[in-house]
């Protein structure tokens, strides 16, 4: 083995990435934002809270001690609001509450007896109302809660179970985590595929100058434009039917088909499509184009809520999340596809339309056929 040879072989290869300011900058930039991106993630971990609204129907010293001991976890952000009972599932819609714990009447006085030795069978219940997508919340809030009601019972009777928890899940009809995982996977799918799809096409025809050449043909910018958003819809719509049929055929999915739906495939086809364009803009190879566009990607896959609840990120990032496109187009599948909240389906819906808008005109107007 000649090291001589080694030795150019290697020279020529970082001369050639240096000349390319794309691929530089993009190799370079893109550990550095992934580092501070899960660093900032993760460093914040033990300083998150969930927020809890608890419904105290009791009022009295015990109830308001175990609303007390709920705030003093460091995890839990107590709001106590006042619900009538018949009314707490249309709260909890209404409010678009995650999680809600109700106190009943005679919480104290079911205590008192067992301590006085009036009735060593009385118990007192405590409901927990969870919806049941966020599995992995629900598991940390609900190991929590348990573990405060374990502590009282000790306290109160030395262990005995007077005081019990009842779980109530607030999404109608039988669900599993892969229900509401799949709008997810169906978002960043369409995300990935066009994004990807527009950048490569992009820089790969500008390289070869088929951009130039189509100053000489018939066909308009526009027309162009529109022919390839129309292509990377067709395949959104046969990833999002793969994803689909491959769901119910397998794992026996439960989730709804409805026009909504079909909406926002194809939004968020014409959004990420048009960011695609957008991004191909201020890249010149085919090998800083895949860089750009993971610089783009990835923040929003694990910052929209993709796979995870956005309440297990710090707060600042909570805020960052709900500025990007894809945060919008997983929470409208949810609602459409899952919850069936109409309301809140469309309002995450015209977010997408009104981001598909933008990038669409901007798409539209920064692709050029002629090299700057």
């Amino acid at each position: 083995m000649r090291v001589k040879v080694l030795y150019a072989s290697f020279k020529t290869d970082l001369k050639a990435f240096g000349r390319s300011k794309g691929t530089l900058f993009w190799t370079l930039a893109f550990p550095v934002m992934l580092i501070l991106m899960f660093g900032a993630i993760f460093s914040g971990a033990d300083e998150v809270e969930y927020s809890l609204t608890v419904i105290d129907y009791d009022q009295t010293t015990m109830s308001e001690t175990f609303i007390n001991i709920l705030n003093q976890t460091g995890i839990i952000n107590v709001n106590v609001v006042e619900v009538e009972e018949e009314q707490i599932l249309t709260y909890i819609e209404d409010n678009e509450l995650k999680r809600l714990v109700t106190i009943p009447e005679g919480f104290e006085q079911s205590i008192g007896m067992v301590q006085m030795g009036f009735d060593e069978n009385a118990t007192t219940t405590i409901s927990y109302y969870f919806d049941q997508s966020e599995q992995q919340t629900n598991s940390i809030l609900r190991s929590v809660i348990s573990s405060i009601v374990i502590e009282l019972n000790m306290n109160v009777s030395g262990g005995k179970e007077i005081i019990h928890v009842d779980d109530i899940e607030t999404v109608s009809g039988d669900f599993d985590f892969i229900d509401f995982f799949l709008p997810g996977m169906i978002g960043f799918t369409i995300m990935q595929t066009c994004i990807y799809g527009s950048l490569e096409r992009n820089t790969k025809y500008r390289k070869d100058g088929i951009l130039r050449k189509l100053l000489t043909t018939p066909i308009t910018r526009s027309e162009w434009i529109i022919s390839k958003m129309l292509f990377q819809l067709f395949l959104s719509f046969v990833s999002a039917v793969l994803i689909i049929v491959v769901g119910i055929g397998i794992y026996g999915l439960n989730i709804h088909i409805n026009l909504l739906m079909i909406i926002l495939v194809i939004a968020t086809s014409f959004l990420f499509t048009g960011l695609g364009m957008l991004i191909g803009r201020f890249v010149r190879d085919e090998e800083s184009a895949g860089m750009a566009g993971g610089a783009v990607t990835f923040p929003m896959m694990f910052l929209a809520g993709t796979f995870f609840p956005l309440e297990q990120m710090p707060g600042f990032l909570q805020t960052v999340a709900k500025v990007l496109p894809l945060y919008y187009v997983n929470e409208g599948f949810r609602n459409a596809m899952i919850y069936l909240k109409t309301d809140t389906a469309i309002f995450h819906t015209s977010m997408v339309l009104v981001f598909a808008v933008v990038f669409f005109i901007g798409g539209l107007l920064l692709t050029k056929w002629k090299e700057d």
